[in-house]
Parts: structure tokens; sequence; C-alpha cells
């Protein structure tokens, strides 16, 4: 049995599309909610074009902001021309998490068989600050959220998740 208390974090939610607003923004509402369902806190939303620097904005917001530890982008992570929300994280990204494109892919399989290698879901810490690129389906959304960030975002997983881990990534 784990006694450890809940630890609140500050995230903030990022849409990447040139068509939706916040009232069609249904998979950065579920990203919202389950955060929220979990007892985080969302410091910052924004929807944001399809644009590389825009988006490196948004990520540079999040990273200059000591209470924002999270900041998932939903959208962009295809293959498309206008798809540049990976490539633009990635450049500010200092170390990659390789595992967490691995693991949604590997998860998302069992959905849409072998459509899910055209997914560019990724992450990284980007300074101090977790990425986390989410596709922009509200499948994709709630998988990513159900089956891996729930967990990895709650210092009560075992054997270990993020939250642990903060005191020394932020040292």
């Amino acid at each position: 049995m784990n006694t450890k208390p809940f630890i609140s974090i500050g995230c903030m939610v990022v849409t990447v599309s040139d068509t939706r607003t916040i009232e069609t923004d249904r998979s950065g509402a579920i990203i919202v909610n389950r955060l929220e369902e979990m007892g985080h806190t969302i410091s910052e939303r924004r929807i944001i074009p399809d644009d590389y620097e825009l988006i490196q904005d948004a990520v540079r917001f999040a990273m200059e902001k000591p209470e924002i530890v999270a900041v998932l982008l939903t959208g962009g992570s295809g293959i498309t021309r206008r798809d540049v929300t990976p490539d633009a994280v990635k450049e500010l990204g200092t170390k990659h998490i390789p595992g967490f494109g691995e693991l949604f892919r590997w998860l998302s399989y069992a959905d849409i068989g072998p459509s899910t290698i055209q997914s560019r879901a990724d992450a990284w810490l980007c300074d101090d600050t977790l990425a986390f690129v989410l596709p922009g389906s509200t499948g994709a959304v709630t998988l990513a959220m159900d089956k891996i960030l729930i967990d990895q975002l709650d210092v009560r997983t075992r054997p270990c998740n993020f939250v642990q881990l903060l005191d020394r990534i932020r040292a």
C-alpha cells in the first residue's frame, strides 16, 4: 500500500491547430480534465496554429515559469508538411525521453494497427520542464493520458514516476 501524499504540479496545455477554438478543442479539454481530476493545476492553456516558432514560443514560456512542471502539446505530430510540433520541441529538448513515444505507439497499435507508425508522439526534458507531444485525435490523447501520463505524473505510482524525480531534475 502506497501512503505517499499526492503532489500537485503546474501544467500547461497547448493545442496546435489551425482550426480549433476553445469551444471545439476536444483533445485539449480531455487533457485538462484528466489533469484537474488528478489534482494538478492548469497554469496556462493555449491554442496556437501549426507554426514552428509559435510552438517554440509556447514551450519557452513554460520553461521560464517555475510553476509549470509539464507542458502537454496536442496536435501537429503527424507526417504532413504542417505537422512540426515534435520538430519544434526537439530543438528545445535537453534530454530526449524516447520511451514515451515507443510506449505510446506500442499501446496505440492495439487500437489502430500499423497506422500507429504515422504518429510522432514523443517527449523531452527541456531544461527542467517536461514536454509531451501527443497526437491531436481524442482517442490518442485519451490513450496517452489514461495509459501513460496519469501514472507518470502521480508521485504515488510505483516503482517510479516523473514527479518523484522533480527535486533531482530541478536541483
